[in-house]
């Protein structure tokens, strides 16, 4: 793979994040849409029994819900070959119900590292790993 895919790869990325960002659902629905396969594979912590866009559609959707002022800043992206992987800090004001809890008010800080392999310009696979542990403290729930 060229560096110019490795640069393509990192700018559909920042796409995503700016549509995440938006905090319009429709926005967000649509760029997924674009952006990943419809079979793509998702592995990380979201407990549903959805596959494919439509799983990474209904993360935000619940994300949305319960933290509607959600912000993900990218600290770090590095891309080599057809995979990306960045290190994000996600800040949210806890408003809506969130993993069987009622809302606190509470704003969240948590740190989430995902690797994203890229196939013909699209999300093909996204690995996952957030500091659930974090979420569930910041929320009194642990």
């Amino acid at each position: 793979m060229s560096t110019d895919e490795a640069t393509r790869n990192k700018v559909t990325l920042a796409r995503f994040h700016d549509a995440v960002n938006s905090g319009d659902p429709e926005v967000i629905s649509k760029t997924i849409d674009e952006l990943a396969a419809p079979d793509m594979l998702f592995h990380a912590p979201v407990p549903m029994g959805m596959t494919g866009a439509q799983a990474l559609k209904q993360v935000w959707t619940v994300l949305l819900h319960a933290f509607p002022d959600i912000h993900v800043a990218v600290d770090d992206v590095i891309a080599e070959g057809n995979k990306v992987v960045a290190r994000n800090t996600v800040t949210g004001t806890h408003r809506g119900e969130f993993r069987g809890l009622a809302p606190t008010g509470r704003s969240i800080a948590y740190g989430e590292i995902f690797i994203l392999r890229f196939e013909g310009g699209r999300i093909a696979e996204i690995w996952g790993v957030v500091d659930v542990s974090s979420q569930m403290r910041q929320l009194g729930a642990q």
